[in-house]
Order: structure tokens, then sequence, then C-alpha cells
């Protein structure tokens, strides 16, 4: 029997101007499951995500995340109820090292009182301690103490996308939305990223739903996978499931000859 469902979209249109992105399009990623969401460019993926985010708002259908309803939920709300995200570009703070970077993304969690701000002791104390450690274990995790002091925007373009990740992992997600995640980078980092894609999946237990081009890696990490072409979703399957689809194959796999 599978997992019950962390995120569920239904029947969800999304339109600009008269200009369809998304038709009727439903899913569902279920909780431990790692989801990739593939499809030409144009086809509507980053609007997907951004709904699920709370960025774009449907005109129609919903969005349930586990028993909540964030269809029109803020962004910060769905930040709160444990889902984060990355972006096709890093959206990073380049004049701040790694750590700051990292505890700046932790400000979610700090809501002290006038009193406990100016008497710096006891809880908030302890709050703060908290934070630090778990920036912490997020630069072991990924393997980024090297830089931990190094300004994000003197970075190489891969590493920046890894403190990125840390960013979206300090906010300790139930839900992490990856949108391309590995564009852009040369096979060594690409090789990285997707080893630090199934360990967040597996050792941190994170449901992940993942936009990615690279269809080598999408066959290889994927449980599950859900092809989108001009806004409609045209097929979902496992990864044997899709190579093997031929709606797929037309639309965007193409034909080996």
């Amino acid at each position: 029997m599978g997992k019950p469902a962390e995120l569920k979209m239904d029947n969800v249109f999304l339109s600009f101007r008269g200009i369809q992105a998304l038709t009727g399009v439903s899913l569902d990623v279920r909780s431990g499951e790692l989801v990739c969401i593939i499809g030409p460019n144009g086809a509507g993926k980053t609007s997907l995500l951004n709904c699920i985010s709370g960025f774009y708002h449907p005109q129609k259908g919903d969005i349930y995340f586990g028993d909540r309803r964030i269809t029109n939920a803020a962004i910060h709300k769905r930040a709160q109820l444990g889902i984060s995200r990355t972006f096709q570009k890093p959206g990073l703070f380049v004049g701040l090292t790694t750590v700051e970077n990292l505890l700046v993304a932790r400000t979610l969690y700090l809501k002290p009182s006038i009193l406990s701000s100016a008497l710096y002791f006891g809880r908030e104390h302890r709050k703060d301690v908290k934070h630090r450690r778990v920036v912490e274990e997020i630069i072991d995790f990924l393997e980024i103490n090297e830089v931990r002091h190094k300004v994000v925007g003197a970075l190489p373009y891969g590493m920046r996308r890894r403190v990125e990740l840390g960013t979206a992992l300090a906010l300790e997600p139930k839900l992490l939305l990856l949108d391309e995640p590995m564009s852009g980078m040369n096979i060594e980092e690409k090789e990285d990223m997707a080893r630090f894609i199934i360990d967040i999946n597996e050792e941190l237990e994170t449901t992940i739903c993942l936009i990615e081009h690279d269809m080598e890696v999408v066959m290889d990490i994927a449980d599950r996978i859900y092809v989108i072409d001009f806004g409609h979703k045209i097929a979902e399957g496992t990864p044997q499931e899709i190579k093997a689809n031929p709606a797929v194959i037309e639309a965007y796999l193409g034909v080996e000859t």
C-alpha cells in the first residue's frame, strides 16, 4: 500500500492574460518520494512549482499539503507548514558569506519579544544555539565547510547552487521543491548535486519534487515522473513506464535511431 499523499494538486488551471500556463493539472507527491517533473522548455513546469510554493495562485483547482488546503495561502504560511524551494537562478545574498546566508534563512523561526531580545539569555540564547547547530549540520552535510566564511558572490557557480540548497534545508522542510538545480553545471558538479539530493531524500527523509532536464539523472533518481507539455499533464509513471510511453517519446524524449 502506498504512502499517503504529502502534496496534492487537483485540476489546477493557471493563465496569464489569456495565455494558459497550466490546464487541468492534477498530481500528487507521496510522503518520502522523490518525484521528477519533466517537459520541454515553456511547458509550464516552473509555473507548477510556483503554484505549490505560493508565488502564483491558480484561477481554478485546489492544492493540498497534508490535510491543509493551501491553494491561496501566503508564501510564508507555506514555508511555516514545511514547504521550501530553490529557483532556476540561485536566490542568495551575494554580499554575505555562506554562514550568513544560512543564518538568514533561519529567520522564519526567529520570533523574539522585545524583552527577550533586550535580555539575551535563557530561551532566546538556547534558540540561537539551536539555529547555529542546524546551520553547522547543513554545512557538514553539504560539504561546504571550506567556503563557510567566503562571500557567496565570489564562489564558483556550482558551489553557489550548493549553498542555495543549504538555505532551502535551513527551513527544515517536509517538502523540498527544486527547480533545475543542476542547470549550468559540469558533469562532476551534477554528480555531486545528484548525490546530495538522494541523501536529502533518504537520510533526512525529505519529500522532494524536482524539475530537471538531464534525463540520465531523472531516470536514475526518480521514484515517479510527471510529464508536462504545453500546460497539460501528458503522462505519469515510473522511469521505465515513462521511457516506454509513446506520447512522451513524441513530445520530449525523441526517438532513438
